[in-house]
C-alpha cells in the first residue's frame, strides 16, 4: 500500500511523533546538506554546489528505487506542465523529459521551432514571458547557450538546459548517476575523455572537481574545450584537490583511468566539417588497445548515439560498457532535476556515500 503524508501525520498523532520525526520518517533528512533547490534554473553545473550535485544524485537514486523497483505513483508533478523547445533533434533528452514528467503525473508539451513562433515572429524574451504565464518549467535544447542566459533572465519560471554549444548538464548528471551505481561511490575516480572539446566535456570539466573526481582529457590540437571553461577546470582542481591533466594523446589520458568517455566527433550542426575531423581525430578511437593503459577495474560511457570510428564494438559492446545503464539513468536524473526544482519533496532513500 501506498501511503502518502496525511496517512502518516494520522499515524503520528495517535503515536506522539514530533513534527520534526514526522518530516524524516516520510521524507528522509536533506536537511542535513542545507539545500534548497525549488526556483532555481539549470543551464550548467558550475552553478551548482557540491552538494546541490550529491542532492540531484541522491533525489535520482530515490526515484528510480521508488518507482522502477517498489512499483509505486508518485505523482508529485500533478497539476503541473512543462515547455519542452527543441531547436535541435533528440532521442534521449526528449525521450527522457516527456516519459519522465508524464510518470511523475504532469503534462510535457514537446515544441520545435516549426510548432511555435520562437526565433521567427516573436523573440525569445516574449516567448519566455508567455510560457511562464502557462507552465511551470522550461526545458530547451538549443544551438546558442546565450539564449537559455536571456530566456533564464526573462522568465518567472526555471529553466533546464536541455542542451547548447557549451554544456549538456543533464547527459553528465546521467553519467555521475550510473558510475555511482557501478563503483559505489565517485571520489577519487579518474575520468579519461578522448576525443572532441565539446558541451559534454565541458559539463565534467565544471563539475568533476566538486565530487572528487580527476580528470585526464585527451583532445586533437584545434578542438580543444573553450579557454575558459578550462580556466575554472583548474581552479576547481585546485579548491576540491583534485588531479587536471589536458593532452593530446589518448593513451596517455587513458592511463590509469576508471572510466573511458567520449561522444560524437560530429555534432549536429558541424556536418559540412566531417572530412576534417575524422581526418584530425585519426588515433582517437577507444579500442581494447586503448582500455590497456586503464585501471584494471576500466568502464566505458558514450552519451550516444555512437559512430563505430569513436569506439569499436569490442569496448561498445563489452560488459565493462555502461552505456545502455547510462541512456536509462537520463530519466532519472531528469526527473529528480524536475521535482527538486519544482516540489518540496525530499527523498525518503538514505543518502548514498558519495
Amino acid at each position: 500500500m501506498l501511503f502518502n503524508g496525511r496517512n502518516f501525520v494520522s499515524i503520528a498523532k495517535l503515536a506522539g511523533t514530533s513534527k520534526q520525526l514526522l518530516r524524516q520518517f516520510c521524507y528522509g533528512t536533506p536537511g542535513q546538506m542545507n539545500v534548497h533547490m525549488k526556483g532555481q534554473d539549470l543551464l550548467t553545473l558550475q552553478n551548482y554546489t557540491a552538494d546541490e550535485l550529491k542532492y540531484l544524485l541522491w533525489m535520482a537514486s530515490d526515484l528510480k528505487q521508488r518507482i522502477k523497483h517498489k512499483g509505486e505513483y508518485l505523482p508529485l508533478m500533478q497539476g503541473k506542465s512543462l515547455a519542452m523547445i527543441f531547436e535541435k533533434r533528440s532521442t534521449r533528452t526528449r525521450l527522457s523529459a516527456e516519459t519522465g514528467f508524464a510518470l511523475l503525473g504532469g503534462h510535457p508539451s514537446f515544441l520545435t521551432t516549426q510548432d511555435i513562433h520562437l526565433g521567427t515572429n516573436e523573440s525569445l524574451t516574449d516567448t519566455a514571458r508567455v510560457l511562464s504565464s502557462m507552465t511551470n518549467a522550461i526545458l530547451a535544447r538549443v544551438y546558442d547557450h546565450n539564449d537559455l542566459e536571456l530566456m533564464a533572465k526573462e522568465a518567472t519560471i526555471p529553466i533546464i538546459n536541455g542542451l547548447s554549444n557549451l554544456y549538456h548538464p543533464l547527459q553528465i548528471l546521467a553519467d555521475y548517476l550510473t558510475l555511482q551505481e557501478h563503483f559505489g561511490g565517485l571520489q577519487g575516480l579518474t575520468l579519461a575523455w578522448i576525443g572532441d572539446g565539446n558541451n559534454v566535456l565541458q559539463s565534467f570539466m565544471t563539475s568533476a572537481a566538486k565530487l572528487g573526481m580527476h580528470l585526464r582529457i585527451a583532445t586533437p590540437r584545434g578542438f580543444e574545450p573553450d579557454l575558459r571553461i578550462t580556466k575554472i577546470t583548474e581552479q576547481n582542481s585546485k579548491e576540491y584537490g583534485t588531479k587536471l591533466l589536458l593532452t593530446t594523446d589518448p593513451l596517455e589520458a587513458a592511463d590509469s583511468a576508471n572510466v573511458l568517455v567520449t561522444d560524437t566527433w560530429i555534432s549536429m550542426g558541424q556536418e559540412e566539417e566531417k572530412k576534417e575531423r575524422l581526418k584530425a581525430f585519426q588515433g582517437y578511437q577507444i579500442t581494447m588497445q586503448t582500455a590497456k593503459s586503464a585501471a584494471s577495474n576500466w568502464t566505458f560511457l558514450h552519451c550516444l548515439p555512437r559512430k563505430p570510428e569513436e569506439v569499436d564494438d569490442e569496448v561498445f559492446y563489452s560488459p565493462q560498457s555502461l552505456v545502455f545503464q547510462e541512456a536509462e539513468n537520463r530519466k532519472w536524473t531528469i526527473m529528480a532535476v524536475m521535482v527538486s526544482l519544482l516540489t518540496d519533496y525530499s527523498p525518503q532513500l538514505q543518502k548514498p556515500t558519495f
